[in-house]
């Protein structure tokens, strides 16, 4: 198991407010690694999120054929009245300033590209400030679902198949979006209940998020924060597969066997999620062309059919699987923490 290279936490001098930056391993490369602003019970939950997601970059990262590392950025937010977002941008881009270009973060959950523009006021080293990460992450995300649906039914078609989508924030509505397009029938549901609106606009049926995760469909799409999956949980699935963009879907490793011994697919969210992230660094670190990137996230689904395939031929879930494969290619035995992303 690969220790973090560096973990810096500090509190912000404008906001007042933890700041958390795990670098994972740099490996292979500059690591990169989203920032989270999110409200957390206690800083050291923001710090335990940052070395499981920086951890999970990492694996992300190599199985997605990049020359990069994994880190992660949580500003651990109160609750209640509204932060001044600027002082904590800001914040955030004079802690990355100080470790010498060692990572570069990007949009993740609660930021955006308008908050990459701003903490690339104070420094360069940051992506995802053109906006395509959230459509490139749900362009993998249907890569990913064509290649389980021909791993399940024996066909990457859309048509007729049956899905739940749990969570219709950016990503979570562009797939919902690239499912119905595709003749397929959605349920979604967000905790948020305003974007009703915009699930049925694309064609999505609403329902709660307990009956969306029960639902009886095809393939369940977790797209909202993680630790969906648990103990508890799992026995109510009643879904063939799961394949989504949320990180850290399962609560723990084991509960990958769980689902396992329900017979219930589950594509590991460290690939099914990496079409943002190669969409940025294609883009904004090597300058590649639109059909290059577009190639290099299509290909997501042939990642993800050989650790479906490996998985098969060792008699081994597909979290093991993509286990072995990112421990082989960043020189490791295994990346244990990803079971658990």
């Amino acid at each position: 198991m690969l220790i973090h290279q560096r973990v810096v936490v500090e509190r912000g001098t404008r906001s007042g407010f933890p700041i958390v930056v795990a670098v994972h391993s740099t490996a292979l490369g500059q690591a990169i690694g989203g920032c989270r602003l999110a409200v957390y019970h206690d800083w050291r939950a923001g710090l335990d999120d940052a070395l499981r997601l920086s951890a999970a970059m990492t694996a992300k990262t190599a199985l997605a054929g990049l020359p990069n590392g994994g880190g992660k950025t949580v500003v651990v937010l109160p609750g209640g009245p509204a932060v001044d977002r600027q002082a904590v941008l800001y914040d955030v881009a004079d802690v990355i300033g100080t470790l010498g270009g060692i990572y570069v973060t990007g949009p993740d959950m609660g930021t955006g590209p308008d908050d990459m523009r701003i903490i690339s006021e104070r420094t360069s080293h940051v992506l995802g400030l053109d906006g395509g990460a959230s459509p490139a992450t749900a362009a993998g995300v249907l890569a990913a679902i064509q290649a389980v649906l021909a791993d399940r039914f024996g066909s990457p078609s859309l048509s007729g198949r049956t899905f739940a989508v749990l969570g219709v924030g950016r990503v979570g509505a562009a797939v919902v979006d690239l499912l119905a397009a595709g003749g397929a029938t959605v349920l979604a549901s967000d905790v948020d209940g305003s974007r009703r609106t915009v699930a049925e606009s694309l064609g999505a049926t609403w329902t709660d998020p307990r009956s969306c995760l029960t639902a009886e469909v095809d393939v369940l799409v977790p797209a909202a924060r993680g630790g969906l999956l648990t103990a508890a949980t799992v026995p109510t699935l009643r879904c063939a597969a799961i394949a989504g963009p949320a990180n850290n879907q399962l609560d723990e490793p084991a509960t990958a066997d769980l689902l396992h011994a329900r017979g219930i697919l589950w594509a590991p969210d460290v690939v099914v999620s990496s079409g943002g992230i190669i969409h940025s660094v294609a883009t904004d670190l090597h300058r590649e062309p639109p059909a290059q990137v577009a190639t290099r996230i299509a290909a997501i689904g042939d990642t993800l059919t050989g650790i479906l395939d490996a998985a098969r031929e060792t008699s081994s879930t597909p979290a093991a699987a993509a286990s072995r494969l990112a421990g082989f290619l960043i020189g490791e035995p295994t990346v244990s923490t990803l079971a658990a992303c």
